[in-house]
């Protein structure tokens, strides 16, 4: 059985859950990093030089990095689904996949770091409010690329909506300005209808 290391409030363990539920593939979860440690134990930095997680161990295969890790999954129990069997929508999937990651994570980081893992008094406020502009002029991408689309791969449900929609839902848990984007709205909407994401991803920031 697949092996997965990570804690549940980690967004990058949530993708990788959320997928994993989608799939319908089964798993022994290990709590790891923060508070759990492990991840800096021997046998761990081992699988993951980076201490970071999630890593999972599958079939002997060894793989870290989150978004890696769906692509994985997806591509082995998901073909001509969650992976699209379309070369262009697959890429299609990709570069949102990559986007999330290169422009909506470090934005969002400083925000979330501040908001919900940093004492009140310790704060940065500037920080967190360059963020939150960084946030929304990421966001207004979203809402211009989701025009005529369901998905931001287009009419279905891919992988490419896995790490994104992670945090688009922290980003309106966050007690932050948001926008009117009407697309990003109902897309979101759409997300919350799936059970996975509801179970995986919409827990209580921590």
């Amino acid at each position: 059985m697949l092996k997965l290391w990570g804690r549940i409030n980690s967004i990058n363990v949530q993708k990788v859950l959320w997928a994993l539920a989608e799939l319908g593939v089964g798993y022994e979860r290990t709590d790891a990093g923060l508070q759990f440690g492990v991840v800096n134990e021997p046998f761990y930095r081992k699988m993951n030089p980076n201490g970071r997680v999630p890593t999972i161990e599958d079939d002997g295969l060894v793989l870290w990095e989150s978004n890696a890790i769906v692509r994985y999954l997806a591509a082995k129990h998901g073909a001509g689904t969650l992976c699209p069997g379309d070369p262009k929508q697959r890429a299609d999937a990709d570069r949102w996949m990559d986007w999330a990651t290169s422009t909506v994570a470090p934005a969002i980081t400083p925000v979330f770091w501040g908001l919900i893992r940093t004492p009140a008094e310790k704060r940065d406020p500037k920080a967190i409010e360059e963020g939150t502009e960084k946030l929304g002029q990421a966001f207004q991408v979203l809402e211009q690329s989701l025009e005529g689309r369901d998905y931001v791969a287009g009419k279905s449900f891919t992988m490419g909506d896995i790490p994104l929609g992670t945090f688009v839902y922290r980003w309106h848990a966050l007690d932050v300005r948001r926008p009117k984007l009407p697309r990003v709205e109902d897309y979101y909407r759409r997300l919350q209808q799936r059970p996975a994401y509801r179970k995986h991803v919409m827990l209580p920031l921590s």
